[in-house]
């Protein structure tokens, strides 16, 4: 399997990627390589956290497209050479920054291995530092959906970065409840959430991809051993910001027929049409969680 041909272009700076985020974005859209996908943001409150729920406003493309296309031989891997529209830059020898081509929130950014691996695998040192470096420019939400049971809709592994969402300059609504977050090295579950996961906090940002790159894998590591996970993964959303990182391990996909990936742990779900959206309502946000967290 090839590599995506981009072996010479200098690495980018962390002063230098938002810039480039908003120019590769207006580009893309000239040209149709990015597509957006229209939706309506609700908040719906509940135990002080101001979930953002987004209902669909129009056919959801991937779907549309999905059912347009005729069934390959060999799946199709849209990150084995990507379309050089949606390419921010690259980050490393080993991994590329891409804009998220069918994006619910504006921004969105994949940091993509340049050669295949599967997304099930263990996340390394390098995949941290590309993601650090991103962080280090952009200081949103990292996340990674461990298997398609976590919400991944592509096998060749690609963590993610969202800007903040907010509301009042938070990064994540999760974030209402979680700060100030755990001390850096302990390993906790936050009172406030129903749903299976461990958390632990981070400390000083150092600007330093590879001390925090580091920083990021021990934490990750720890939340894999407090949990009892070795080499054999089960699926699992990882949530990480400058400050702090959470680990949710998955029973299932969805619940009430909403979709939940690792954005729904920080406060921001996705539903298709006004019916789940009043289900939603029904249910609870914290309680669509707990059921797809075992």
């Amino acid at each position: 399997m090839s590599t995506p041909s981009l072996p010479h272009e200098p690495s980018l700076r962390p002063e230098d990627l938002w810039p480039r985020i908003i120019a590769t974005a207006r580009h893309a859209l000239a040209t149709g390589a990015l597509q957006p996908i229209a939706t309506d943001c609700q908040t719906l409150e509940q135990r002080g956290v101001p979930f953002q729920v987004r209902v669909l406003g129009r056919a959801h493309l991937k779907d549309d497209r999905a059912k347009r296309e005729k069934p390959r031989a060999v799946p199709f891997d849209p990150f084995e050479n990507p379309d050089p529209d949606l390419v921010v830059g690259g980050l490393s020898p080993t991994h590329l920054c891409l804009l998220n081509k069918f994006n619910v929130v504006e921004h969105h950014l994949l940091i993509v291995t340049r050669a295949f691996e599967e997304q099930e695998s263990l996340l390394t040192a390098a995949d941290f530092e590309a993601l650090v470096l991103c962080m280090d420019g952009l200081d949103g939400l990292g996340f990674y959906n461990s298997g398609e049971v976590a919400g991944a809709s592509q096998p060749h592994k690609h963590l993610q970065l969202i800007p903040p969402l907010g509301p009042e300059g938070l990064r994540v609504p999760m974030e209402k409840v979680l700060s100030p977050p755990p001390a850096r090295g302990s390993v906790t579950r936050h009172p406030a959430l129903d749903f299976a996961h461990v958390m632990t906090g981070l400390g000083p940002w150092e600007s330093t991809p590879t001390k925090d790159g580091a920083r990021l894998l021990e934490a990750y590591q720890s939340l894999l051993a407090a949990l009892g996970i070795g080499h054999k993964l089960p699926p699992y959303n990882l949530l990480t910001t400058r400050d702090w990182m959470m680990l949710v391990p998955r029973a299932k996909a969805e619940s009430h027929g909403i979709n939940v990936n690792a954005m729904g742990f920080a406060g921001s779900l996705l539903v298709k049409t006004q019916e789940q959206l009043q289900r939603l309502q029904e249910l609870g946000p914290l309680e669509l969680l707990r059921q797809v967290a075992p």
